[in-house]
Order: C-alpha cells, then structure tokens, then sequence
C-alpha cells in the first residue's frame, strides 16, 4: 500500500460524507465534512476492535502522526491498550498539576483561612502570591527539600526578616496540609525558621505614666472625629483587648443582662471562647454607639457600608489626629497600658490580667483555665480600672 505524502495530507479536501486517507497499518486522516483533517490509529485489543485520536492537522504533521502512530502499536504489541496509556497520562498530568504547591496553597487558603480575619487574610495571601508562588508555585510539592525551600526564605529575609519568618509559617502550613491529605509523606518545611535570623522583638509603644495617661483620656475626650472611631478609641483603652476584636465586636456578642462581652473562638486570635466584663462605663459607650450602628450587626459599622466593620486604620489615624505619634502609642499598645497600671498603679494579680487579655494561663496543676475564671474577681477589676480612669480625669 502507498504511504501518503505531505503534499497529499496539505492538499486533501473533504466531502459530502466523512473520507479515509490510509497511511497503512491502521493509521489514516479522517477527512469530516466540517472540514476537520483528524488522524486516527485502528487496532485491536484483547479482541476488540478500537481507535485511538492522534490529534488534528496541520497542528498534528503527518510525521508527527507517524511517529505517534509507531508508538501505540508498539504498546499494542506489548500488549497494552494505547488510548487507556493516554488516558492515564492525561490523568496523572491534571493530578500533578493539582499538586503544586501553588494549588495546594489555595486549597489550604480556603479551607483554613475563612475564619481569619480580614487583615491576617490579606496578608498571608499578599506573601503567598509576591514571595512564594513565583518560585515555589509550580512546583510538586512530593519535589520540595529543605535547601530549594530555604534558598527562597533567604532571599526574602535579606529584604526583612519578618516577613521571612511569616513565609516560612505558610510554607510549613501549606505543607503540612498536603501531608494531612495525603500527598506528601513528610513536611520538609518542618525547623526551617531555625536557621533564619532571629526576629527582634517589638514592643508596641504605649504609655506608662499616669500623667500621660491622662494626656490620652484628656484627648480622648475631646475628640471631634467620626462616632464610631471616637467610642472605639474610648473602649479600646477601657477594654485593652485587641485592637481587630475591638473594630470588629459584634451586638450579639453584648449581653446586657450580665454586663459581658462574650467573644466566640472562631472571632478570637486566641483561638478560645473569651469573657470581658464590662464596667459601667463601658456600657454606656455602647448605648451611645446604638445611635451610629442602627442595621448593622457590628457595634463599629464601617462608614462606607454597615455590612462591614471600622477600618483597621480608625483609631490608628485617631490617635495621629491627636497628636500622638506611633512611637508613643498605637492601638496595640492599650493591652500594654491596662496590663502594666493593673498591676504596678491597682496592684491586681498578673493571672486576673493575662485572663483578661485573652492569654493563655496555667493553673498550679498546668491544666489552661477556661473561659469564666475568676469572672467575679476579673469583673471587680474591670470596673475598678473604669473608675481609675475616671478619677485621673477628675484630677485636672
């Protein structure tokens, strides 16, 4: 039988009726009224008789064809089916390309991230996409050894060492995520923060003198900025919790029959349930927010939408309208005013402070106190601090 030439397959026009051009052995170009030139391969397996797709000229030569062609009949000899060899290939290709980090890192990010908060998100994802996807994206995870993963850390850490730890804490994250689901036996990211620079560690300005103290609650007071910011600014130093807690406080969360603040886990960095007592004057912070928050859920609705919550920059940019720069106080810094004039200026106990703030504390026995310890006591506290305040007001 005479092969087909180049010129042949070039110049071949299709019909009324679908029209074979035969190679020999199986292999011909199915010429389709549609116009479509599609080479395909005839053979018989196991006693059944099948066709295999070679793909379509002229992205498909007819060397190209050839040479497909001589491979499947190979198979065919060897006894295997060459569309069900194609077909698994195809398969392990689209399961490899799921198991790049990249798509891992954004199955993980769904999956495990939905309950953060807005800015945490952001952040985490900004570092995934500008430090880590250009390099690690594309690559299977099953491929990944500590020196490729630690080459990226280093370049990121010569910019900031920071950031580099944060990208490390992904990568592990994401890692230890593909091994939970099964695609990884071990997690290479595992140890790697010990061989980066260590992070200096920041202590958020604050103010530890009464007499400035007073220059805040003085400033405080009147401040002529929008209502929500000023009652957030005014129960962020009464409440010291964190400043995204604060912005984000929800009326549901506000039982006004015990006078509490009853913080989910899933809305606390913590990770736990979380109780704030609050002290008269807190509540009636509130009762003056119910005039700004009407239809919306949060207690410090965003001025752009109630749907969602203040800016994160709100009492931020407060506290600079009052002349108070970042290296005297943020918002961060009320948990370090309320911890360090508890104990030093009301001389409270450190475990009734570390409660309050929402940290993790230890009974003699080592078992975590729960969420209602010492809420009498911490209660008390609350409001003694309240009226400390008050009194430095008082004292102009």
């Amino acid at each position: 039988m005479q092969k087909l030439t180049a010129i042949q397959v070039d110049k071949a026009k299709s019909g009324q009726k679908p029209r074979k051009l035969t190679d020999g052995r199986g292999l011909y170009m199915l010429l389709h009224p549609n116009g479509g030139k599609y080479w395909r391969y005839d053979y018989a397996i196991a006693g059944k008789r099948k066709t295999l797709s070679l793909g379509t000229y002229p992205d498909v030569s007819l060397a190209d064809a050839r040479q497909q062609h001589q491979a499947a009949r190979e198979a065919v000899a060897r006894g295997n089916d060459p569309a069900e060899l194609k077909r698994l290939k195809r398969l392990t290709q689209n399961i490899a390309a799921g198991e790049t980090f990249e798509a891992i890192a954004n199955e993980w990010f769904e999956s495990h991230m939905a309950d953060k908060s807005e800015s945490y998100r952001t952040r985490s994802l900004r570092i995934l996409k500008k430090d880590l996807f250009p390099t690690l994206g594309r690559r299977p995870v099953s491929a990944l050894a500590e020196p490729e993963i630690l080459s990226v850390l280093r370049v990121i850490e010569r910019r900031t060492v920071d950031i580099a730890h944060r990208a490390c804490q992904l990568v592990s994250q994401v890692l230890d995520y593909a091994r939970i689901t099964g695609r990884l036996e071990r997690n290479p990211a595992v140890g790697l923060s010990k061989a980066l620079k260590k992070i200096k560690v920041k202590h958020y300005a604050a103010l530890t003198d009464p007499e400035d103290l007073k220059r805040l609650l003085l400033a405080a007071q009147d401040y002529r900025g929008l209502g929500v910011v000023s009652i957030a600014l005014k129960l962020s130093i009464l409440l010291f919790q964190r400043p995204g807690e604060i912005r984000t406080m929800r009326w549901s969360e506000i039982d006004f029959k015990q006078s509490r603040w009853v913080r989910a886990s899933e809305n606390q960095k913590s990770n736990r349930d979380h109780i704030t007592p609050l002290p008269r004057q807190a509540m009636e912070l509130l009762e003056q927010a119910r005039l700004f928050s009407e239809g919306s859920e949060y207690v410090f609705p965003n001025a752009r939408g109630k749907t969602r919550p203040m800016s994160d920059n709100g009492v931020r940019t407060a506290l600079r309208t009052l002349g108070f720069d970042k290296d005297a106080i943020c918002p961060h810094g009320f948990r370090a005013i309320g911890r360090t004039f508890l104990e030093e200026q009301l001389g409270f106990r450190s475990v009734l402070i570390e409660l309050q703030i929402a940290h993790k504390v230890k009974d003699p026995m080592g078992d975590t106190y729960n969420r209602t310890a010492f809420i009498e006591e911490r209660t008390e506290m609350m409001q003694i601090w309240a009226d400390y305040l008050d009194s430095l007001l008082v004292a102009v």
